[in-house]
């Protein structure tokens, strides 16, 4: 993605944000099919079950769903999954409000970048479809061509978002970019707070958001 000069930068989550809801779920189950979505969920219940009390972490939970669901497949899989996916999920997905932001930010020149815990996988084809100028995720690790199911990053999720966000930024507008830009995020989560702290202008659920 080739980004432009711009003085303002708008970063969007992407799941609940930019979409209504989750979107990897989904994107699993529409590439493996019922019967296969419903074994790895078996397979990772403990670690999925122990999130949802709130004694496994994220990454953790996330992991383990990742191995059970990616381990072994190709990334021309990957294409496959994705192609069908945004096929008949994608547009429905879409979040109006957000969506209008996001076209109000691109109509000012502003440099508009993705930033989301969800994978690279999909997420890829997702910032070219709505035309961002980059993408900030949780990336997975290959092996000749196949998904190891590891992660090769950190989870991208809370205070990663603003790691890995600055990193960006610096990486494509300069050492210190943060201080010579105005920063607009959107997000809907806990996991979105500290990237909302990091902006000049904020939403949170739709909502202006300003820390407390």
């Amino acid at each position: 993605m080739q980004l432009k000069p711009a003085s303002a930068v708008a970063a969007f989550d992407f799941d609940g944000t930019l979409t209504r809801r989750d979107t990897l779920m989904p994107f699993l189950l529409r590439g493996l099919g019922w019967p296969r979505f419903l074994m790895a969920l078996l397979a990772c219940s403990p670690w999925l079950l122990g999130y949802a009390l709130r004694r496994v972490s994220n990454d953790v939970a996330k992991q383990k769903l990742l191995m059970a669901t990616l381990k072994g497949r190709s990334l021309e899989d990957m294409r496959g999954w994705t192609q069908r996916w945004m096929a008949h999920s994608f547009e429905a997905s879409l979040q109006d409000w957000t969506m209008t932001r996001l076209r109000w930010h691109q109509a000012q020149g502003h440099c508009c970048v993705i930033v989301s815990a969800s994978p690279d996988i999909y997420l890829q084809s997702v910032a070219l479809q709505l035309g961002c100028d980059g993408l900030v995720c949780t990336e997975m690790e290959t092996l000749n061509g196949c998904l190891t199911g590891l992660m090769s990053t950190p989870n991208c999720y809370g205070e990663q978002k603003v790691l890995r966000l600055k990193a960006w930024l610096n990486g494509r507008l300069g050492s210190d970019a943060t201080d010579g830009i105005t920063l607009y995020a959107y997000g809907d989560t806990a996991g979105d707070l500290p990237m909302l702290r990091l902006a000049s202008h904020a939403w949170y659920r739709g909502r202006p958001w300003k820390t407390v």
